[in-house]
């Protein structure tokens, strides 16, 4: 071996180790990029003139289920479903977030995709103990209305709060809305513990408030000034 070959075999396992303590600083986790892609599907919507009565809805809801990224695409079958986050309201404002999962499938002739932003504000404690229970289905145990959007109207004379929860869905593709009939919502036991540690509960984290991570905060930040 010469004396080149012989530098480069030795900085070889020096390089590789350097390599594996660099690159977990750089890899954000899964539920990390589900909690910063809330935030900014939230504020997306929040924000956007015809969604303005979506803020009334905010201010008194009781919890908010965001998923940015609902998805459904359909060749004769179709099916619908996306990761999202659950937080509720405290006295000392909203709560750290929760990691939900939400899914429904349909039969039909139908052809086509669709991407969609999704915020339903929890108005009930029906709801809000369906969703901590795990036992949350639309239109089954919980009546969830479409939210007003669009009208031009001042939520003053338009606004009621009488069902348990209404969606919010900012959507782009080829259908022209977004169904969630038959949906359920589940709890996400995996990314719940891999984000606050082992058998960490929905009920903890956004209830009693006994679990925390510092790198939500960004989530709780753009939501306090509703």
């Amino acid at each position: 071996m010469t004396a080149l070959s012989r530098r480069l075999f030795l900085a070889l396992p020096a390089a590789a180790a350097a390599s594996a303590v660099i690159r977990p600083a750089f890899a954000m986790s899964e539920p990390q990029q589900l909690v910063e892609k809330s935030r900014i599907a939230f504020l997306d919507i929040i924000t956007d003139p015809a969604f303005s009565e979506m803020r009334e809805y905010v201010k008194r809801a009781r919890g908010l289920l965001i998923f940015p990224n609902m998805i459904k695409g359909a060749f004769i079958i179709g099916a619908e479903g996306g990761s999202g986050v659950l937080v509720a309201r405290g006295q000392g404002g909203w709560s750290y977030p929760a990691f939900y999962t939400i899914a429904s499938g349909s039969l039909g002739l139908q052809i086509g995709g669709q991407s969609a932003e999704l915020v339903i504000t929890i108005m009930s404690a029906k709801a809000m103990d369906a969703v901590i229970d795990n036992q949350f289905k639309i239109g089954g145990n919980i009546d969830v209305a479409v939210g007003p959007v669009g009208k031009g109207l001042t939520a003053s004379t338009t606004t009621n709060f009488d069902a348990d929860a209404y969606s919010w869905a900012k959507t782009e593709g080829l259908f022209a809305g977004i169904s969630l009939d038959g949906s359920g919502i589940f709890k996400r036991d995996g990314w719940n513990a891999e984000y606050y540690g082992p058998n960490a509960q929905p009920v903890d984290i956004v209830l009693k408030g006994k679990l925390t991570n510092k790198n939500a905060q960004i989530l709780r930040d753009a939501l306090s000034p509703y």
